[in-house]
């Protein structure tokens, strides 16, 4: 679990590094597919990874406005502020977190059960495919994508013997 954790985070990186050579105008065009443009799914991916593992720690969750946050600058500010709180959850994960249940309740009264593991695998799965919509953007504009490779990332060290 931790390990596609930490590869998220680390294509995550390699995005923000992308922006960087990409007008602002670009990032935050409205597209085709996904919540809007670029800055905004990047945000989107955040406040969804942080807000379910808020809901697992029981803390009350609130949606953040991407009104607030629509420069690379300040997406990138609020992951290192979300960062914090998800990297210790994450790191502190065990297997015998998986079958716990999370009671989600909605406005108009109905509630849904789900493992602990559907919900973490629901947050990587779901940073996933945002990417490759961003991967889809990134050719339409003429850019190389970031590579979604896991392997050669080093997340998974190799054993002494091995090496």
């Amino acid at each position: 679990m931790q390990a596609l954790f930490q590869y998220n985070w680390l294509i995550r990186e390699d995005w923000y590094q992308w922006c960087e050579d990409v007008a602002e105008e670009e990032l935050l065009l409205a597209r085709t597919g996904g919540v809007g443009g670029i800055l905004h799914t990047l945000f989107h991916i955040i406040d969804v990874e942080w807000s379910w593992i808020r809901l697992l720690q029981g803390k009350p969750d609130f949606q953040e406005s991407f009104e607030e946050y629509n420069s690379l600058q300040k997406v990138r500010g609020l992951d290192a502020k979300f960062r914090v709180e998800v990297e210790e959850f994450v790191r502190n994960w065990d297997v015998g977190m998986e079958s716990n249940l999370l009671h989600d309740s909605f406005p108009d009264g109905r509630t849904e059960i789900f493992t602990w593991g559907e919900v973490m695998r629901h947050v990587i799965a779901h940073e996933i495919h945002h990417i490759g919509q961003i991967s889809v953007w990134a050719r339409e504009i003429g850019k190389k994508p970031i590579s979604a490779n896991f392997i050669r990332r080093g997340i998974i060290p190799l054993p002494e013997q091995n090496k």
